[in-house]
């Protein structure tokens, strides 16, 4: 009974459907799942609508990293159409299991900018313990991008303070860019791009995110 209760969807979303369950992992102090990320990327596609902006699922960027024959993911990725887009973020998870749905123990984030010709990956760990995972997104990634971008570790990254927050991390980081590109108005200095932003990301901050999205998920179900 208490296991059909937790399955039960309480909110369907563009193409994200949520469960009870993912209320309780909001309501305390646990690592978030794949389907609360991919509610809030949707949730930011749809409050900074763009065509030069993709936020791709955790889900997709598992498999990017994980597919056994990466030559065989051109009619995968083509929906995507990352050749044109200006801004991809990708939700980086180190689980390298294929069999584990709902795997790993860390979240971080990898963005892709056009016109600074680089990735950048941000991992609030403070050890960077998802380098090796984002460094495998991004190989397989670049051919699609039409590009030649550059990676970099960005060393002053906003970190956490406990074990289980990384994931809120991850989109509180992203709000920040997509606020960011959307309001530069073109005038994105290739240099600094959204790192001085980024003091935005407090532990606090963090925290009252958290309860802001349980409160918008609560909003919709209404």
């Amino acid at each position: 009974m208490g296991k059909s209760k937790a399955d039960e969807k309480i909110l369907s979303y563009n193409d994200v459907v949520l469960r009870r369950s993912d209320l309780d992992i909001l309501n305390g102090p646990n690592y978030l799942n794949d389907r609360i990320i991919e509610f809030y990327f949707s949730y930011l596609s749809s409050l900074f609508p763009s065509e030069d902006i993709v936020l791709v699922p955790p889900s997709i960027a598992f498999w990017i990293k994980e597919c056994p024959d990466p030559a065989s993911l051109k009619d995968f990725m083509e929906p995507f159409h990352f050749s044109r887009r200006k801004l991809i973020l990708l939700p980086i998870n180190d689980n390298s299991n294929v069999c584990m749905a709902e795997g790993g123990s860390h979240w971080s984030l990898l963005a892709f900018h056009r016109n600074s010709n680089m990735f950048v990956h941000h991992d609030s760990s403070g050890c960077c313990m998802n380098e090796y995972h984002s460094k495998q997104v991004c190989k397989v990634t670049l051919p699609y991008t039409a590009s030649n971008a550059s990676y970099e570790e960005y060393p002053n990254t906003p970190k956490q303070v406990n074990g289980y927050d990384c994931g809120m991390y991850v989109l509180a980081i992203a709000r920040v860019i997509c606020e960011w590109y959307a309001t530069s108005s073109g005038n994105q200095d290739a240099d600094t791009l959204w790192f001085s932003r980024l003091e935005q990301v407090s532990p606090s901050a963090v925290s009252e995110m958290r309860k802001d999205i349980l409160g918008l998920i609560k909003g919709l179900m209404a």
